[in-house]
């Protein structure tokens, strides 16, 4: 029996400091701004390879067209800026898209390789701001968003200038715990948006149809489908646990944090094996790692890097600057925060919405709902003088969402292949499942746009697409039908990854001479009435 004046065993008076030391967070920064550097360079990448077909002056959503009706909406150029703030108000040529994403892939890689101030990451977050707001529905996702609230914090993480990995500059705690506040409305709003936006989440049959149906499957995707249904309902439940229950500790004392940071990224490391979903949960990692202190990175990182990070600590210099910087952007962060978590605990919860033009608070969330069915737009074109059901019709491929049964599902992730998930969107039934409520080229003026640029051999609009069927002249007719996906058994004997059953027509044949094909895009504003 310990009295307390017998001494302590050697190997407790060693560890009894340590347990007692404040958290320090040098190797959570090295790591967390390491992270944000690799996802900006993926969207920036993806920007530089897909901008042009997309929003360019010959893209299917052209950005100056887009500027011109803004303008046009709020009185002038200066009111637009004020609602949509934008360097590409001063300039949206072509050479200027590619110039800014170019800048930001080179950018971004500074930060990869370790070095990083809060300038070079204001200019990373102006940029990817830029983008967003010209981007239309092709940047209209939930972490379009969420990078942008994510690189905003992490110009108060860094000190003004030393760009250095281990800079002198303690990180500031505010700032961490302003990225636990992001991780714990991320997580919350997901697991909130599900609970009530779908039964199949309260019956823990989501994942049923989840693999199957979401927008990008990955090779994983179908060995899970066809996993037991005790697995299944397993994992509806560890998502509710991760999603409703393990943020709350992302607030707690630091054994608890830890351990709810590590809970958080791994649960996100599990949906990138499952599925190809941007980069979304690359970037969702990044705040949980703010709940981690170096404690647990000086187990992990190479003995180099911990090594820097002492020495850094040893010689650490305090300002006032940093500490009164994050302490107003902490009180910013409150006041904006009003809204997004009104929002959180409403009946009628919004999932990934703004609230302030910059985007510096927003609330967040993913699958709601969950498609029962797997419906695909299939293209094809055919150059024959006819477009009738005989004529031979030859399919268009896309990158990465399913088309040739035969063909593996990709992965892709943290890659983004912007056409194939607007396409996903196109073939989803509005109300109940039902075919009666799937969207029509109505719903989607800039999909007939994208058969118009299909019927000239558009070079950008191709370099969007995994193959050209018409290789040699533009095809004469072009269609979408409507097919229903089904995932094939594992271990058919034709070796295939999909079966498919024809549904209908999405789009009939149309030529460059169909009337009403034309008067179409004309009154949606996609072509002019010369345009060949």
């Amino acid at each position: 029996m310990n009295t307390g004046n017998e001494p302590m065993p050697q190997n407790e008076a060693v560890l009894a400091p340590a347990l007692r030391a404040p958290s320090t967070y040098w190797l959570t920064r090295f790591v967390l701004l390491r992270l944000l550097g690799f996802v900006y360079l993926i969207a920036f990448l993806v920007a530089a390879n897909q901008i042009l077909p997309l929003i360019g002056h010959n893209g299917l959503l052209p950005a100056d067209v887009f500027l011109q009706r803004v303008s046009q909406h709020f009185g002038s150029s200066q009111a637009g800026f004020r609602q949509l703030p934008s360097l590409f108000w001063w300039n949206v040529s072509d050479a200027c898209l590619l110039n800014m994403a170019w800048t930001g892939v080179a950018l971004s890689a500074i930060v990869v390789c370790g070095y990083a101030n809060s300038l070079m990451m204001l200019v990373l977050w102006a940029l990817y701001l830029s983008f967003v707001h010209v981007g239309q529905l092709w940047y209209s996702y939930g972490w379009e968003t969420q990078l942008l609230e994510t690189g905003f914090i992490a110009v108060f993480l860094c000190p003004l200038l030393d760009p250095r990995p281990f800079a002198r500059m303690p990180p500031p705690i505010a700032v961490l715990w302003i990225y636990r506040w992001l991780i714990f409305r991320i997580m919350l709003g997901a697991g909130l948006i599900k609970i009530r936006g779908d039964e199949c989440w309260r019956d823990l049959t989501a994942l049923f149809y989840h693999y199957e149906t979401q927008p990008v499957p990955s090779p994983l995707s179908r060995l899970l489908h066809f996993a037991p249904p005790w697995f299944q309902k397993f994992g509806v439940l560890w998502n509710h646990f991760t999603e409703l229950i393990v943020p709350w500790f992302a607030f707690w004392p630091r054994s608890a944090r830890n351990v709810s940071g590590l809970l958080m990224a791994s649960f996100m490391v599990a949906l990138i094996l499952s599925g190809n979903l941007s980069f979304l949960n690359w970037l969702t990692i990044i705040p949980c790692l703010a709940c981690i202190d170096d404690s647990v990175w000086r187990r992990i990182l190479p003995r180099f890097l911990v090594r820097h990070a002492s020495e850094a600590e040893a010689i650490k210099r305090h300002s006032r600057l940093p500490l009164v910087a994050s302490g107003l952007f902490a009180a910013v962060v409150a006041w904006l925060s009003i809204e997004p978590v009104r929002n959180l605990f409403s009946s009628h919860q919004a999932m990934n919405a703004s609230f302030d033009m910059l985007h510096l608070v927003n609330t967040y969330g993913a699958f709601g709902t969950v498609g029962r069915e797997r419906y695909e737009i299939i293209f094809e074109g055919t150059d024959e003088r006819t477009g009738a059901e005989s004529a031979n019709w030859r399919e268009f491929e896309f990158k990465a969402k399913p088309g040739d049964p035969n063909r593996p599902p990709p992965i892709i992730t943290p890659y983004h292949y912007r056409l194939d998930w607007q396409i996903w969107f196109a073939a989803i039934p509005g109300v109940h499942y039902d075919l009666r409520t799937m969207p029509t080229p109505q719903h989607y003026p800039w999909v007939v746009h994208f058969v118009w640029k299909l019927l000239h051999n558009d070079p950008g609009t191709l370099s969007l697409l995994a193959n050209n069927p018409f290789p040699d002249a533009p095809p004469k007719y072009v269609r979408a039908l409507l097919y229903r996906y089904k995932f094939a058994p594992l271990g058919n004997e034709h070796g295939a990854w999909w079966t498919r059953e024809r549904v209908g027509f999405w789009l009939p044949s149309m030529s460059l001479y169909t009337p009403e094909f034309r008067r179409f895009l004309e009154s949606a504003g996609m072509i002019n009435k010369d345009a060949e």
